[in-house]
């Protein structure tokens, strides 16, 4: 044991002493090379003294950036994250700075702009020579990969003999999608888990709202009731609900709480990375329900910034991809603007920033974070990477552009499955999809007009004169004015505009759209809405864009509208679906529930699909859309170990799904979440 000792110790110096050779050598290449940059005096000096000097400079360098940088970065945490991702470069440079201020040779000298990039350079060289050295050292790997967590965690005990389980979401990737990826090599590791096999592969069905707060919320808290969409509007209230906000997520994780009874699917030695949930873990960062919370140890959201921006390597490399992320988003926009791709959304303003973040730094400081709750063996962790679903919207869910993120994700399960062997427990690793994507182009690009134009101008309400001009536009005018028998064109802006107070509020999520009127304190019923706006609802029902609405009916509690005058109740639409049948199995349970919930619209549209080509209308500037019915973004996977029970058949429910992942922990070593009054009574 102690000769094994020395070795490890040997070997930790002897890496050292190399990382600091290679950062001499690599110093004295760029003062070479660098006008802006001197370790000589201006007279000249000997090799020997320059090659002192330089390393010095390094030695001085790598020691700050050790001891220095994580106090910066722990400064710095309450800063924006995408200022701290700009910032890295000035830290780092300035660190450079002082290191060769302290020079006893007085020789180093360095312009500031050029310290930034001597630093970086330096940073990313001493990063790499580092891990190769470290790549055949199991010992020194799991060291390096200890120090991307928070120190704290080191205290833990050892694991115990029960497998911990790892829940980590591939945000908005189906289950065709993730197979088509498979077939073309792009995913190899996920191949080799079902080729074995070692893993099987399930897809399951979302709720009518398919979307990461419905789906999330259902799956880390067992409950996802009363969430129509990804934002609507409550009245009661008087506040637009956005899934994403985290005032909202705050709401709804309270609601879902109480709804289910229990804290959540992490409540015993949970870990929450990533997500909009805490799922009632012990352990959160970057999730969005806590953002709000006073900041403490505890509950401090942007603690796995910490842990990663802590070491400057780190700190480096992923500023470094984030600014070749959105040189590559700018290049990939720019060529199918060129090639005049269809269909095509702006990608322009701030998105090739937001795409660098969720597809560079968001994905490395959770992957980190992840790592570091394996290494610390917690009991169960669940982490959510959003880049796939980010590119997917703005490039489609089986572009080019989409592809090459599923191959990064890929590269981050190796990695993972790799920390698991040097995890205190075993570790059994599902990975999972909250929903998937539906390719398409937009309601606005193929009409002219948003819904939220098509539906004030079957109020009756003024529209911009481009949407008006629009056959759409055009149709929903003469609606109104047959409606309410008044014909002709003249002065007709003032004649028929309701009161402005009621205007109604339009929301998009997706291919899903809510309509509802502020000024009437109640869900307004089918007879209601007629009353008051005669050609609302023939406009919409009507329209070639829509595929079909759900109202309250007085006569019949809730009902679906058509085309050509189609109205079927809900307790009759097993025998009948009507437009839901193009939909696909689901789909009627699915409305029916949504027609339950308290917040639900005065009127639901869901638009348009074409079953032979999987196809949408998304009500927003998406080409991959995702949150109402009809096509792929319904079709989420489950990849899970075979050692684990096999998932039911007909999987339906982020509730559901909620249940099967909850049994396997159970699998696991015991109850991990606690079994409520109603699900005994179900028993």
């Amino acid at each position: 044991m102690v000769a094994g000792r020395w070795r490890r110790v040997a070997s930790q110096v002897g890496r050292s002493v190399t990382v600091w050779a290679v950062s001499t050598l690599t110093m004295l290449v760029l003062a070479g090379i660098l006008p802006d940059f001197q370790i000589q005096s201006p007279d000249g000096d000997s090799a020997t003294r320059i090659a002192v000097t330089a390393a010095f400079g390094a030695g001085a360098f790598g020691l700050l950036s050790a001891l220095v940088w994580p106090l910066l970065v722990r400064l710095f945490l309450l800063v924006p994250t995408l200022v701290l991702g700009l910032l890295v470069f000035v830290l780092n440079g300035s660190l450079l700075l002082l290191a060769l201020r302290i020079n006893p040779s007085g020789r180093g000298e360095v312009a500031p702009e050029t310290a930034v990039v001597v630093a970086a350079v330096m940073s990313a060289v001493a990063s790499a020579t580092g891990g190769a050295l470290a790549v055949r050292d199991d010992d020194a790997y799991r060291r390096r990969l200890y120090r991307l967590a928070d120190r704290r965690r080191r205290s833990r005990p050892p694991g115990p003999a029960t497998p911990g389980t790892l829940f980590l979401q591939l945000d908005g990737v189906g289950h065709d999608v993730l197979l088509a990826a498979v077939d073309k090599g792009l995913m190899p590791t996920v191949a080799r888990w079902l080729e074995r096999p070692t893993h099987r592969l399930t897809s399951w069905r979302t709720d009518w709202s398919s979307q990461t707060g419905a789906s999330q919320l259902g799956i880390l808290h067992g409950s996802n009731h009363d969430v129509p969409a990804f934002r609507w509007y409550e009245k009661d209230r008087g506040e637009v609900m956005v899934c994403n906000r985290p005032t909202s997520a705050v709401e709804l994780q309270r609601r879902a709480v109480e709804q289910a009874g229990h804290g959540g699917l992490l409540v015993v030695d949970g870990a929450s990375r990533g997500n909009l949930f805490s799922g009632g873990a012990e352990e959160q960062a970057l999730v969005l329900s806590i953002a709000t919370r006073r900041r403490s140890r505890e509950t401090r959201s942007r603690a796995g910034y910490f842990a990663y921006f802590s070491d400057p390597a780190n700190a480096v490399r992923t500023a470094l991809s984030f600014f070749a992320e959105v040189g590559r988003e700018i290049g990939q926009s720019t060529r199918a603007r060129i090639r005049k791709e269809r269909p095509r959304v702006s990608r322009a303003g701030l998105y090739p920033l937001v795409r660098a973040f969720a597809t560079v730094v968001e994905r490395d400081v959770v992957v980190a974070a992840v790592m570091g709750d394996m290494l610390a063996g917690h009991t169960a962790i669940y982490a959510d990477l959003v880049a796939y679903d980010e590119v997917a919207h703005h490039s489609g869910p089986t572009s080019r552009d989409a592809a090459k993120v599923l191959q990064r994700l890929d590269r981050s399960l190796a990695l993972i499955e790799n920390v698991a062997e040097h995890a205190p427990r075993r570790y059994r690793i599902v990975v999972l999809s909250d929903h998937g994507q539906t390719p398409g182009e937009t309601f606005r690009t193929r009409y002219g007009l948003t819904l939220g134009d098509l539906v004030r101008a079957g109020c009756g309400l003024p529209v911009p004169r481009k949407a008006e001009r629009t056959h759409s536009g055009a149709e929903a005018r003469a609606a109104v004015r047959a409606a309410l028998r008044r014909p002709g064109k003249e002065g007709r802006r003032e004649q028929y505009r309701p009161a402005r107070d009621s205007e109604p509020i339009v929301l998009a999520s997706g291919n899903l759209g809510l309509v509802s009127f502020p000024d009437v304190h109640h869900r307004m019923s089918k007879e209601e809405i007629d009353a008051r706006h005669p050609a609302l609802l023939t406009t919409l029902a009507n329209h070639p864009g829509i595929g079909f609405l759900l109202v309250r009916s007085e006569e019949h509690g809730g009902v679906v509208l058509g085309p050509f005058g189609t109205e079927i109740p809900l307790d009759r639409l097993d025998e009948n679906p009507g437009p839901l049948a193009d939909f696909g199995p689901g789909a009627v349970e699915a409305v029916r529930r949504t027609h339950s919930f308290p917040h639900t619209a005065d009127i639901m549209v869901n638009s348009w699909y074409d079953p032979a080509e999987g196809e949408v209308l998304a009500f927003e500037e998406q080409i991959g859309s995702h949150g109402g019915l009809g096509g792929a973004q319904g079709k989420p996977f489950l990849l899970s170990p075979l050692a684990l029970s096999a998932p039911p058949e007909g999987l339906a429910g982020a509730e559901q799904v909620h249940r099967v992942l909850r049994g396997w922990l159970d699998e696991a070593g015991g109850p991990q979440v606690p079994v409520t009054a109603q699900e005994e009574k179900a028993a």
